[in-house]
């Protein structure tokens, strides 16, 4: 679907860079504020442990099913290039388009918003403040990934090693001085949220997990795509899953359940102020931000591939601007600008964890046609060459099919207002579509 063009995207990361942008991207702030909730949700540290495994296993096997898809569609684009390809280009052209305008730039707004409350409580700096911190912050990702892809990678790494040190300490501080019972405490019903249950413990979880498909929009820049796209999904959310158990496990096994829901959001502070003193909370405060920082990166440096990849098939107003790569730098800075300008005005006027909330029923809509499509592949071209194969199939994609549908179920019964208007949202790019494809 790329044409061949004098100015193109650069084929620059590997493994490693891959690896970083996979748990880069998932590990925000997640882990650190969603324990108390799970733990609630679940009732026992227990039910919770396995909420924290099952939510990952059930990212894995949707993971191992688009590894097998993107591995036979390693172009830039991710999701809205394997919709396009599997179902055509209308469904393409919805999947993109939700992404780009609503989707994507909430979640970066997001990420900046939180990003910006941190960085106020931090130093200390006036509330007033934040909204314009959070502005800022996106210009100055944004402005960093105008260079080429190789720093945008580079500062992926360094996130990413830089935010596994905290929770190193924790895991290892848990495991090693930890004198609680990890496993079989059950909350007092004081305690317990009486709305709680398993179902919406892993659903709590899922959320955790969500954003490694964002590696599949960096298609055309990965070196040797076919092999490193499915082995960064894999390798990078078996780490997440691993890392999520361990970080919940040496938390429980710290500190009584009844005092890990009563502290709710700030139980991982007080647990890194229980094990290194006040010093310590600041610490972890500290590798927190570098955290977002992190994730913000990994979602500017993949988000704006989807524009671009629709420019470049002129399915957009203004494509040919939108398309334009940098002759230098090879990196789409108009579409990166546009998404940056859009997160930066919903920081101002909106609720962007409202708006990503909403979205969340589209995407999984996708997700789940995309999941389908493995069964399409491997029954209109059976002969074709797989560089990967998923493992267990059919298996894998149908507990990944049930998994994605768990939380469409859930999304209707929850939020139907949201789900209605996540519709109309992509139903408003329809008359987008029909004009640029008009006879």
């Amino acid at each position: 679907m790329e044409k061949n063009e004098q100015v193109h995207l650069d084929r620059s990361i590997d493994l490693f860079s891959a690896l970083a942008l996979v748990i880069g991207t998932v590990i925000g702030s997640g882990i650190f504020f969603k324990q108390a909730s799970v733990l609630s949700y679940s009732h026992s540290t227990t039910l919770a442990l396995l909420a924290w495994f099952f939510g990952g296993v059930l990212t894995l096997t949707s993971g191992l099913t688009i590894a097998e898809i993107g591995s036979q569609m390693p172009q830039t684009g991710g999701l809205y290039i394997y919709m396009h390809n599997l179902y055509g280009k209308v469904w393409g052209f919805l999947s993109g388009w939700m992404q780009i305008t609503v989707y994507g730039p909430a979640v970066i707004a997001a990420l900046g918003s939180y990003l910006a409350i941190l960085l106020q409580a931090f130093f200390g700096f006036p509330a007033s403040y934040t909204p314009f911190i959070g502005v800022l912050s996106v210009i100055l990702i944004s402005g960093f990934n105008f260079l080429s892809n190789r720093y945008g990678s580079a500062l992926q790494i360094v996130t990413t090693l830089c935010k596994l040190v905290p929770i190193a300490a924790i895991i290892i501080f848990g495991l090693l001085f930890g004198d609680q019972n990890a496993v079989g405490q059950v909350l007092a019903e004081r305690s317990a949220s009486v709305a709680g249950n398993f179902g919406v413990a892993i659903l709590a979880t899922l959320f955790a997990y969500d954003g490694w498909i964002l590696i599949a929009n960096m298609g055309g820049e990965i070196k040797n795509p076919q092999k490193i796209l499915p082995l960064a999904i894999v390798l990078g959310l078996s780490a997440v899953l691993v890392i999520y158990v361990l970080v919940s496990y040496s938390i429980f096994k710290t500190m009584p359940a009844d005092m890990i829901a009563h502290y709710g959001e700030n139980a991982t502070p007080h647990f890194a102020e229980m094990a290194f003193g006040k010093i310590g909370g600041k610490i972890l405060n500290i590798g927190i931000i570098i955290s977002i920082v992190g994730c913000m990166n990994g979602k500017v440096m993949t988000i704006p591939r989807i524009m671009y990849a629709m420019a470049k098939n002129n399915e957009l107003p203004f494509s040919k601007q939108l398309a334009y790569l940098n002759k230098k730098m090879h990196t789409p800075m108009v579409s990166i600008s546009v998404v940056a300008i859009i997160a930066s005005a919903m920081i101002l006027t909106v609720d962007a964890d409202r708006l990503t909330e909403i979205c969340i029923f589209t995407i999984y809509c996708f997700y789940v046609m995309t999941f389908f499509g493995i069964f399409k592949l491997r029954k209109t071209t059976p002969s074709s060459k797989r560089p990967f194969s998923t493992p267990l199939y059919p298996l894998t994609p149908i507990v990944a099919i049930l998994g994605a549908a768990f939380v469409l179920v859930s999304e209707l019964f929850s939020d139907l207002s949201g789900v209605v208007i996540s519709l109309v949202i992509v139903l408003c790019g329809l008359p987008i579509y029909y004009y640029k494809n008009r006879v």
